[in-house]
């Protein structure tokens, strides 16, 4: 009955760890996304990185929790001669029970920006 209750108990733990991984990629994957279309609504030639910030708070907020969309920004650089609209999101890492990791998840998408300047195409 001993090796039973300690069985059941590794498998438990090992499940738990699972799982815990498992969440952490749907989270992260969710988060990805959101940016990237964030990114995509920033990029527009009349829109702003603001707006890319706010939709990606509305994406984060619905389809997981407002606690991991406090920490979004946005900024258009130049990268290669190239405007492009970057967004990051920095979220805790999910964590069920006392066990797991602790610390930030940070992502960011990126778009291409419509408002181009100087291409030297005339």
């Amino acid at each position: 009955m001993a090796e039973f209750v300690m069985v059941a108990g590794l498998l438990l733990f090992v499940a738990m760890g699972v799982f815990q991984l498992g969440l952490a990629l749907y989270v992260r994957n969710s988060l990805i996304s959101a940016a990237s279309e964030g990114a995509r609504v920033a990029a527009r030639a009349d829109s702003s990185p603001d707006a890319g910030v706010d939709r990606t708070i509305q994406l984060i907020t619905t389809g997981l929790s407002a606690s991991f969309a406090r920490d979004v920004t946005a900024v258009e650089r130049t990268s290669g001669g190239i405007r492009v609209v970057e967004v990051v999101v920095r979220a805790p890492l999910p964590v069920i029970g006392p066990v797991g990791p602790s610390g930030w998840l940070a992502v960011s998408g990126r778009a291409f920006s419509e408002r181009q300047i100087g291409t030297g195409d005339s």
